[in-house]
């Protein structure tokens, strides 16, 4: 059995792997093929923290593959009184076929699947968003940015960052990551990251010039400046981020025909301008659609390994 915590446990194969089955199974649903490959599954969906696409994507797309979602917040189960990670994965993990969790430490998330019965999904954690990243790489797929790209990520170094670092050093692509001073990728994670590149033959660079990151980028991405949890620290994060806005002018040092990127919500006026979503607003709203796709090949995927 398998779990899908962190793109660091995936191999270069496995991910492609579950690409591959995320585009056969979007095609189909294209098709208005609804495949039952989950067919009378139940999903449960843990939420401590809340959500907009990672909802919506993992309720349709198990409805979609045949089964059902349960969505679980914090305050609907025993977790919100105080029961051990571990005891509700004992519980839930009896009645389910699998589990989908978003929640704020990822030493909790991996407390649950070493307790879990089966396959369990990172929703979310501080440190790391999986799920996003394979939405994200299907995305530069589709728009012709997936051959050894140069992919430019432009903000805080948090869990978009970390996943980032994971998928180029495992697919073996250049990223360059540019951060305010103070605000660099947690440096374990980095230093992994480093290990992995030297295996599949990846270029990683930290920056903190946004200028520098950007030259001649395939794709440029970013994420809010304030994450949830960081709301007191919004000012300060305002000031320290002056000049990481991805802006008309930023875009023009990349290629001219590269793609913008956000895993949203977004917040024009800060991490990016209004003019720059706007003009890329098919592919960012393509990438929040493939969550729903990534995300069902993903679950099919770790059913068959259950399975096999």
């Amino acid at each position: 059995m398998r779990h899908f915590l962190t793109l660091k446990d995936y191999t270069k194969d496995e991910i492609l792997e579950i690409i591959d089955l995320a585009i056969q199974i979007k095609e189909e649903t294209k098709r208005k093929e609804f495949v039952p490959y989950l067919e009378h599954q139940t999903l449960a969906m843990i939420f401590e923290k809340s959500s907009t696409r990672t909802r919506v994507s993992f309720e349709v797309g198990i409805y979609q593959l045949g089964g059902i979602g349960l969505f679980l917040s914090k305050n609907d189960i025993q977790l919100g009184r105080g029961e051990p990670m571990k005891d509700t994965a004992r519980v839930v993990s009896r009645m389910c076929d699998m589990v989908m969790i978003r929640t704020f430490e990822q030493a909790k998330l991996e407390e649950f699947a070493r307790y879990s019965k089966v396959p369990v999904i990172n929703g979310l954690t501080n440190e790391y968003h999986p799920v996003q990243l394979m939405a994200d790489y299907l995305t530069m797929i589709e728009f012709g940015k997936a051959d050894n790209p140069i992919v430019a990520y432009i903000g805080d170094g948090n869990n978009m960052a970390h996943s980032w670092l994971m998928l180029a050093s495992k697919l073996g692509f250049t990223l360059r990551i540019a951060t305010p001073k103070g605000y660099e990728p947690n440096e374990h994670i980095f230093v992994e990251a480093l290990k992995f590149a030297k295996e599949s033959g990846a270029t990683i660079e930290l920056t903190h010039d946004p200028k520098e990151a950007v030259k001649d980028a395939d794709v440029v991405t970013t994420d809010t400046w304030i994450s949830m949890g960081q709301e007191e620290e919004k000012e300060k994060r305002i000031q320290d981020f002056k000049g990481f806005e991805v802006t008309k002018e930023l875009m023009k040092l990349a290629k001219d025909d590269a793609i913008f990127l956000h895993c949203l919500p977004a917040y024009r006026g800060y991490e990016v301008s209004e003019d720059v979503f706007e003009e890329h607003a098919e592919e960012i709203f393509t990438e929040a659609e493939n969550r729903l796709h990534a995300q069902k090949g993903i679950m099919v995927w770790l059913d068959r390994k259950r399975s096999s």
